[in-house]
């Protein structure tokens, strides 16, 4: 885990509002043809539609928070699917916990 790299990722509202949204994607998202959305994750498409911002906007926010480590990605077909990555997200509450 690289920190500044974390606090820039998390330096956006709407970055923040993704992982927000990705805690529990069944209340935010709707299905993306039967895809298990805890276990696979959103599609890309699902998070433009949601944050009412072209595809890649949504596109550069989701690379910028996988860069940081802070979600996942599974390639599904012609999709890629992203979901929070909670270890990491634990390991940051952590440094933050120790550093701060």
């Amino acid at each position: 885990m690289k920190p500044i790299e974390v606090f820039k990722a998390l330096s956006n509202e709407s970055r923040l509002e993704i992982l927000n949204w990705l805690k529990d994607p069944e209340q935010h998202f709707t299905p993306h043809e039967g895809i298990d959305m805890r276990k696979v994750g959103v599609c890309v498409s699902q998070v433009t539609e949601k944050l009412n911002m072209t595809q890649s906007t949504a596109s550069q926010y989701l690379s910028i928070l996988h860069r940081a480590g802070l979600i996942q990605t599974e390639r599904l077909g012609k999709f890629t699917y992203y979901k929070r990555d909670e270890d990491a997200i634990r390991e940051i509450v952590e440094y933050l916990k120790q550093e701060i």
